[in-house]
């Protein structure tokens, strides 16, 4: 078991003493205790939270007094207070309970004791807590079991599902983030009560969907995660297009993949290599327009052609859908699913300077992540077939390098200004600029011309009486 560490040791003692001198009873709460147990690195988390029997702004407010630090941030509206520390956010809240309306996500909030505080907890694991107060420093409250079910590697309602679900439905995706996270198994009247429940995702804002989405995302393997939402029927809930990716069609004998295990073979292949979120992302909307553009050819078999331009299109909407930001990270992921299959429509004997060319301008900065993203879509049964793909692709990375050491095309900008041509055409701007500059450019990545100022500008010499 890890040792929790002195400066926290020393911080707990200290916020019991303090909550003893006004007669409050102080717990640490929820994660930090989880993940003790879990023989977690504690001394890296930065976010601890507490309960206390009466006012956690009360508490909060004397701590902060009494600690010397004055950044303390106080929410009235929730009951609760965050002071910085150090390098520590501590969260102090009143233990309460809550109450529903079936047609509402805004409880009705009052006081209560630390059971009926651990009550409305999201799962077992979650419901642990120590007390903090000299009387009783460091004992451990588990009303529910945690610790066995950490032991078990199980997901559980501390109370009946559906009543925990009922109260707040992101807590099924939470169910599902821990056991991606932790790799436990979801247990089977946990389950039961996710399937049953699972449109009634529909009331919570896209926003705190999303930050446990990419939670599951961010996790050592996705594919857990994704595989459960699946099952459980949430998917289709924020996702429907990834879970009409599901299935296998069969003509005459022949079979395409399925695209959904595919996908997260895909994914577990970029998570293995990158941390990246929108990289991640990126491969799970690469193949994402394959639906609408199957087609079975005779003598050819099952194609998806344009799904690369269509799912591309596709991105935008839903980035918009998930709340999910519309910038430069939306773009990022649009350009990749987009140029996706380049690569590897290069892996042959014969790849010419030209379309290595082409690629390099049209990914630039993200030429590396495109061929991350390429080399984690070669999925297959078949090692041999892997393996060949693989060195394949060691020859076009190879290619790209000397291709670029030679002609830096990676963020290439045209060495003709738009001014320079106006100048010699005697107008103003136009169209016909726009096409000079594109001949220009198709000079310098044919390779007709070097990618150079003068072999640039004698060029546009050359062709300019040809646009006046």
């Amino acid at each position: 078991m890890t040792e929790i560490p002195e400066k926290h040791k020393q911080l707990f003692k200290q916020i019991g003493e303090i909550a003893s001198t006004i007669d409050q009873q102080v717990f640490v709460v929820g994660g930090y205790v989880r993940d003790y147990y879990l023989g977690k690195d504690i001394e890296q988390l930065t976010d601890i939270d507490f309960v206390t029997i009466g006012s956690g702004i009360q508490l909060a407010e004397l701590i902060s007094e009494k600690i010397n630090t004055p950044k303390i941030s106080i929410f009235k509206q929730f009951g609760t207070a965050q002071i910085r520390y150090n390098d520590l956010d501590l969260e102090f809240v009143g233990a309460r309970k809550e109450s529903y309306r079936r047609d509402s996500r805004k409880p009705i909030v009052e006081d209560g004791t630390l059971e009926d505080d651990q009550l409305r907890r999201d799962l077992t694991i979650n419901a642990l807590s120590w007390c903090l107060n000299p009387e009783n420093f460091g004992l451990l409250h588990d009303p529910f079991e945690g610790i066995q079910d950490l032991k078990r590697e199980i997901i559980r309602t501390p109370i009946d599902p559906e009543k925990t679900f009922d109260d707040d439905p992101l807590r099924m995706m939470r169910a599902v983030r821990f056991a991606t996270q932790l790799q436990f198994k979801i247990e089977e009247k946990t389950e039961k009560a996710i399937m049953k429940m699972a449109s009634r995702l529909s009331i919570i804002s896209s926003e705190r969907i999303l930050d446990e989405l990419n939670k599951i995302i961010l996790s050592p393997k996705p594919s857990i995660g994704f595989a459960l939402l699946l099952k459980l029927g949430l998917l289709k809930q924020f996702l429907p297009e990834m879970v009409r990716l599901v299935g296998v069609d069969e003509i005459q004998g022949e079979r395409h993949k399925d695209n959904f295990w595919h996908t997260l073979e895909v994914l577990d292949n970029v998570a293995e290599v990158s941390d990246d979120l929108w990289l991640r992302w990126a491969a799970i909307l690469h193949d994402i327009a394959k639906p609408p553009t199957k087609k079975f050819v005779k003598g050819i078999g099952w194609t998806f052609h344009g799904h690369d331009a269509l799912g591309a299109k596709w991105v935008p909407k839903i980035f918009k859908r998930l709340g999910m930001p519309l910038d430069e990270r939306m773009r990022y992921v649009q350009k990749l699913v987009r140029l996706h299959l380049r690569p590897i429509a290069l892996v042959s004997d014969e790849v010419s300077d030209s379309a290595i060319r082409r690629l390099l301008y049209e990914a630039n900065e993200e030429i590396d992540d495109l061929m991350t993203l390429c080399r984690a879509d070669i999925t297959s049964k078949n090692e041999w077939r892997v393996k060949k793909f693989q060195k394949n692709f060691d020859q076009v990375e190879q290619k790209i390098k000397e291709v670029e050491e030679k002609d830096k095309i990676r963020n290439w900008k045209n060495p003709i200004s738009g001014d320079e041509i106006m100048k010699l055409l005697g107008t103003g701007p136009g169209p016909v600029v726009g096409q000079v500059k594109d001949r220009i450019k198709n000079a310098i990545l044919d390779g007709e011309i070097p990618n150079n100022y003068d072999a640039a500008y004698q060029y546009l010499l050359e062709i300019i009486d040809s646009y006046k």
